[in-house]
Parts: C-alpha cells; sequence; structure tokens
C-alpha cells in the first residue's frame, strides 16, 4: 500500500469490500507505516512525547551505557546502530556524551520515514540510513539502542469464543473501521495456559518484532556487540487487549482513521529475551526504566545539570521524575549482548 496516499481509509476500506476483513495486525501495519512516513509526530505540537525528548539526560545516559560496555569489551571496532529514531535526539545526545569517554563509532539509523530521516539529518549529519536491519554491517560489533520502536510493530491478536479460538480482523462498514471475531485458528497455536481464558479474552503476538530481535541477535551473536530495547509492556504470559491508539497527546480508537494517529502494543518482553536466547545471543531483564536509570545514575547527572544551570533546576527534577517514577515502573528495558562480552551495567 502507498505510504503517502492521503486516502488510506477509502483505500483500506475498497481493500476490505473487496477481499474480506483483514488482520489486525496488517490493519496495524498499514495505519502506522502511512502514519510515520507523512508526519513528525514529536513534541507538544505532535501526539505524544519520548523520553529522549524529556531530557537530555535519557539520551547521555544510554551513550554511557553503550560505551562502558564497549570499554570492558575490549574497545573494538563497533558501529553504532538506532532503530526508528525519531528526530535523532536520543542519537545525538547518546552519542556526545560517549565521545566524552572515548567512544565514537560511525552511526546507522534504521528508519523508513523520509519525513523523520530529514529531522534526523539535522542532529546526526554524518548517519547511514537503512529501510531493514538487513543492511546493517557484518564485519563489526553492533550496538543497538531500541527506545519504543517494537511497540509501533504490528501485532496479531487472537479472541475466545465459546470452546474456541479466532483470529481477530478488522471489517469496515463504509468507512468505519470495527474488530471482529474471524475464522477460528488451532487450539494449538494458543499457550497452553491460556487455552480456557474467559470468552472475550484476547492474546497477542508480535511476529515483526520477534523477527527483527532474532535477526539482531544472531548478528550480535556473531559479530559481537549488544541491544538496548526499551518500551512499555509486560513479561511473560498476559490476557489482554493492549492496541492503543494517541492522537494530539490523548488516547483515540484505534479503529477510527487509520493513519492519522500513532498505533502501539504493549511490549512482550519475555518473548523477545527468548528470541534473543534461541540466536545464541545472552539476554538481561527486563528491568524497570526507573530502576535501570537510577543504576546509571540519573541523581549524580541530575544534580549536576542543576548546579551548571540553578534556574533550571525545577525542569530537570520535572524530567528527571518523570523518567523515574512517572514511567519508571510501566517502562521496561531489556539487554542482548553476545556471550562473550561482560555483563551489561543497569542489570542485576
Amino acid at each position: 500500500m502507498d505510504q503517502s496516499d492521503p486516502h488510506l481509509p477509502e483505500r483500506l476500506a475498497r481493500a476490505i469490500a473487496l477481499a474480506g476483513p483483514i488482520p489486525v495486525s496488517q490493519f496495524m501495519a498499514a495505519a502506522n507505516a502511512h502514519y510515520y512516513a507523512t508526519r513528525d509526530p514529536l513534541g507538544a505540537g505532535g501526539d505524544f512525547t519520548t523520553s529522549p525528548e524529556i531530557s537530555q539526560m535519557f539520551g547521555e545516559l544510554l551513550g554511557l551505557w553503550a560505551a562502558d560496555l564497549w570499554d570492558r569489551a575490549g574497545r573494538l571496532d563497533a558501529v553504532w546502530v538506532e532503530l526508528g529514531p525519531g528526530r535523532g535526539t536520543l542519537s545525538a545526545d547518546a552519542l556526545r556524551a560517549a565521545a566524552k569517554a572515548g567512544f565514537a563509532a560511525p552511526v546507522h539509523l534504521v528508519e523508513t520515514s523520509p519525513t523523520l530521516r530529514e529531522a534526523q539529518k539535522a542532529r546526526v549529519p554524518h548517519a547511514m540510513w537503512h529501510e531493514t536491519v538487513d543492511t546493517l554491517p557484518v564485519d563489526r560489533p553492533l550496538l543497538v539502542l531500541a527506545n519504543e520502536f517494537f511497540d509501533a510493530l504490528p501485532v496479531r491478536q487472537l479472541v475466545r469464543g465459546v470452546g474456541v479460538w479466532h483470529e481477530r480482523l478488522v471489517a469496515c462498514q463504509d468507512t468505519l473501521f470495527l474488530p471482529i471475531a474471524g475464522p477460528r485458528v488451532p487450539e494449538e497455536i494458543v499457550p497452553e495456559p491460556l487455552r480456557d481464558a474467559d470468552p472475550g479474552a484476547i492474546i497477542e503476538t508480535s511476529p515483526a518484532s520477534v523477527a527483527i530481535i532474532r535477526a539482531l541477535a544472531s548478528r550480535i551473536a556473531a559479530q559481537g556487540g549488544a541491544l538496548l530495547a526499551i518500551d512499555y509492556g509486560y513479561e511473560g504470559l498476559a490476557v489482554g487487549d493492549t492496541l492503543q491508539a494517541v492522537r494530539g497527546h490523548a488516547y483515540a480508537n484505534p479503529f477510527e482513521s487509520p493513519g492519522e494517529q500513532d498505533l502501539t502494543a504493549h511490549v512482550d518482553f519475555a518473548t523477545l529475551a527468548a528470541a534473543a536466547q534461541a540466536e545464541g545471543a545472552a539476554a538481561w531483564g527486563p528491568v524497570g526504566q526507573g530502576a535501570f536509570l537510577r543504576a546509571l545514575g540519573i541523581d549524580a547527572r541530575a544534580a549536576a545539570l542543576s548546579r551548571a544551570a540553578p534556574l533550571r533546576t525545577e525542569e530537570i527534577e520535572t524530567a528527571r521524575n518523570r523518567l523515574v517514577e512517572a514511567m519508571g515502573e510501566l517502562f521496561r528495558v531489556l539487554a542482548v549482548t553476545n556471550r562473550s562480552w561482560p555483563a551489561p551495567a543497569g542489570f542485576r
């Protein structure tokens, strides 16, 4: 589907009229592809704000995390990678801090949106861009950051009927999109502990997320390096519909106005960790973002920034509290490393 087509709802409606309802995953993929291709969604004038936009402390600490791990691994000829880098703020802050610790590496950004690529070029002008992870370097360690990346990848939903499970689909009446129960699916694809869930229960999987984490973990196991994934999510088996839409910093109906609002779903960190381990990499965590940032020294960094700019003390403390307290438990942090690399900071 053409990502730049301003008439995405009409195109989706026609496709459904011709071929029937489509899986939730297909609807989410088409909506987000158009959404990110056609705008900068970040900041007060956009739809949402991510941690790097809240405070420079976030990116700086992640840059020092990567530099510390790279240093203890032997200062190898590595590259910096960010998946879905937004405006480039995280990489700019991280690389500035990492350079002070001696880490200055080529920068590779995985980004499909032409609009966001332009914003990234202003902040990280010497970066190299990729459409997918498949074209990242194959001859050196990768240090990969993925902040609020996996939550935007499409999820497949299954809904429990009376004694059976169904694929959850999206139907359309005129241009009104709504979820329905589709064909019955084999019980074997549902995790055994969840098979007898109550009618109406929903479970989610993200094959796209698993494919990306496996590809990167395989590279890290072979080439060296690490990946840090930060997102809102959960651990282990869970029942629940986490598909949500955000527009103008408020929640919206995820089935309205496809392509005009950000669609996300909570990340299953246990599945990502297991997929990475299956490819021969080590997995660490997940841990809460608040505990992770405290372990990396966010309180000391906030104090230093306040001393340097006393008039900004309240602003700095507010940002620190938002990152550590408000987002501290909902957001989780998972690390994946080469098994021969040292333990990453921030994980017990």
